[in-house]
């Protein structure tokens, strides 16, 4: 998966307005869209020695390989050489490390940018010195990054997979059922309810499976896997889903990859697995 890159590698311990070095990773974000330079026939993330024009206001993230990473706003940064891509053209990096960086730079400096002015009483916020919030210095109001809990699981009968094609999905592709934990609820009636919602059928044997950060939808993925009876009706929310089935091992359809859970869980199923 995506944020596996090992131990030590990845470290987003914070710190106060480090100095900016050279070979630091400085990045750049433009609403959904992220600047990236040119690496053989791909992209890889910019060091502050990629940018020519003067750096300003740029907001430590954290640190990979002991290098930091620095994060930078606007649409006004235009370097030959780079240019804004689509967010979701990291995943498909040929460094992880990359991916990863580009993909949590690009949640923390969203949760930056909709922050700047506090949801309470509407002053500009400031950035906190000890820690990683803003305050407000009229009300003292403190924000801390978001984090949306979702669940995510594969529904197995025997040797088949129910997989669904989700009608916000970027491609054409297949991936499990999920959704965001509601307001009251607990993980496991989440679950229980999404897969109801989302394709009408009752879930038996539910497992947890393992977790995983998602910072494009500033979400922690909680997986599961379950049992259906595949005799039960699939009933579709057309709001939710294109489409959905039932797949045997051995020709499962087009489906997400493996460096996010749900192409995680659909590999581990394929292998036999659970």
């Amino acid at each position: 998966m995506i944020n596996e890159l090992g131990q030590g590698i990845f470290d987003n311990t914070f710190l106060d307005n480090p100095e900016m070095r050279e070979d630091d990773y400085l990045l750049c974000y433009n609403e959904n869209q992220v600047l990236l330079k040119p690496s053989g026939n791909s992209f890889e993330i910019p060091r502050k020695r990629d940018y020519s024009g003067r750096i300003e206001s740029a907001v430590f993230l954290f640190t990979i390989y002991n290098k930091q990473c620095f994060g930078l706003s606007g649409a006004n940064v235009n370097d030959p050489g780079m240019d804004f891509h689509d967010i979701f053209t990291l995943r498909n990096l040929p460094s992880q490390e990359h991916a990863w960086i580009g993909s949590v730079g690009y949640q923390l400096m969203t949760w930056y940018t909709n922050n700047k002015y506090c949801g309470r009483c509407g002053s500009e916020t400031v950035r906190r010195k000890e820690e990683r919030s803003v305050i407000c210095p009229v009300c003292q109001l403190v924000d801390y990054p978001k984090i949306s809990p979702a669940v995510i699981v594969a529904i197995t009968c025997n040797d088949k997979i129910l997989l669904a094609k989700g009608k916000n999905y970027k491609g054409d592709f297949y991936a499990l059922i999920a959704g965001y934990v509601d307001a009251g609820e607990s993980i496991e009636e989440t679950v229980v309810r999404e897969v109801k919602e989302e394709v009408g059928l009752d879930i038996r044997n539910l497992k947890y499976y393992k977790s995983q950060p998602w910072p494009f939808s500033s979400s922690l993925m909680l997986g599961f896997t379950a049992e259906a009876d595949d005799a039960q009706p699939i009933v579709i929310d057309d709001n939710e889903i294109k489409e959905a089935g039932w797949f045997t091992r051995g020709k499962l359809p087009p489906h997400a990859s493996g460096i996010s859970i749900s192409g995680h869980l659909i590999e581990a199923f394929e292998k036999g697995q659970f």
